[in-house]
């Protein structure tokens, strides 16, 4: 018996899914980062007007005094694992089928790319060592050496991309993104962004199957305007990155996302000036990366540039739409076509 793909987003990916060739052209992409529902109180973490629905879809209004009200999942033992699931399993295929009378078409790529906390981090870097006490010996009482958990600000990012800027709009306005994508939204993600950022490709994807991703949050110094941090990004910095061996053993994909606006009013996401990925084969790969030797000249560069509010951390990538053949570089403004 052969497997049933009815509404499923594997329709929307290789090998299914039918896909044309790449261009060398700036693809415009939504770097929607999400946090996820619980029973976080909003003064340490911020909740979207509307968001964290309970189940008779009202928004909790403080999830930390009823989390047993979320529709997500009312059991705060379980919230995260849930949340994860329903975002690749549920959320993802829905955004992905085109219902009747809708058209996922115009998304050229859909990338969900979830943080995992056992990857590096700002908060907590490579390489990692053994804890010892005064006598050189792991300590006896480990239960009183417990480091604290520092949580980064998002969860994941919804990496969706489009051929134009006005495709956006010709996507998300439709009926069913307009109303069922962002009600499912207001039931499992507490808070999205809404940036609009231009992508340029520096180290294109082979097969665009890379399973993990080094993400990068990028607010500038408050001396420099967005144009010059990006333009120093993305021909200083990112020239540093091409030359590193480091790179050319070890990343299989390097793009830069470029802040140039907003769908909506986007508080949070009108902070961020600009966003690095960087994919690689495994887990270890990522942390030889930034444990390697010319590594601390990148990240020299990078803190020159980069102020407060910026964060990295690690994630899987799980493909959900790939409309594109191989990926090319990005032709940057300066090279003609």
């Amino acid at each position: 018996m052969t497997t049933d793909f009815d509404r499923s987003d594997n329709q929307h990916r290789p090998p299914l899914g039918a896909t044309r060739e790449a261009g060398d052209a700036p693809l415009i992409v939504t770097p929607t980062f999400v946090s996820r529902v619980d029973d976080t109180a909003r003064g340490e973490r911020p909740q979207d007007a509307g968001s964290s629905k309970s189940r008779h879809g009202h928004e909790v209004h403080f999830p930390n005094w009823r989390p047993h009200a979320l529709a997500l999942e009312g059991d705060p033992n379980l919230a995260y694992e849930h949340w994860d699931e329903y975002w690749r399993k549920v959320h993802g295929p829905k955004f992905a089928w085109d219902e009747p009378g809708s058209s996922s078409a115009l998304v050229v790529r859909y990338d969900q790319v979830h943080r995992i906390a056992s990857g590096p981090s700002s908060f907590f870097a490579p390489p990692y060592r053994a804890m010892i006490g005064e006598d050189g010996k792991l300590p006896s009482d480990p239960e009183k050496r417990v480091p604290a958990y520092r949580r980064p600000r998002w969860d994941g990012f919804a990496y969706i991309a489009y051929a134009e800027r006005d495709d956006i709009e010709r996507t998300l306005k439709q009926d069913k993104f307009d109303r069922r994508i962002v009600a499912d939204e207001q039931v499992a993600f507490r808070m999205v962004t809404r940036e609009i950022t231009r992508e340029y490709i520096l180290v294109p994807s082979a097969r665009h199957r890379d399973p993990i991703s080094l993400v990068k949050i990028h607010v500038r110094r408050p001396e420099l305007s967005r144009e010059a941090f990006q333009r120093r990004l993305l021909k200083e910095h990112a020239a540093l990155v091409l030359a590193s061996p480091a790179t050319r053993a070890l990343v299989r994909r390097y793009a830069q996302l470029h802040n140039i606006g907003s769908t909506q009013h986007d508080p949070e996401g009108s902070k961020i000036d600009a966003v690095s990925v960087l994919s690689f084969a495994s887990l270890n790969d990522v942390e030889d990366y930034l444990v390697s030797s010319e590594h601390a000249a990148l990240q020299a560069s990078e803190d020159a540039l980069a102020g407060e509010g910026s964060e990295w951390w690690t994630a899987i990538n799980y493909s959900v739409i790939n409309r594109l053949g191989p990926e090319v570089a990005t032709r940057l403004p300066d090279e003609t076509p």
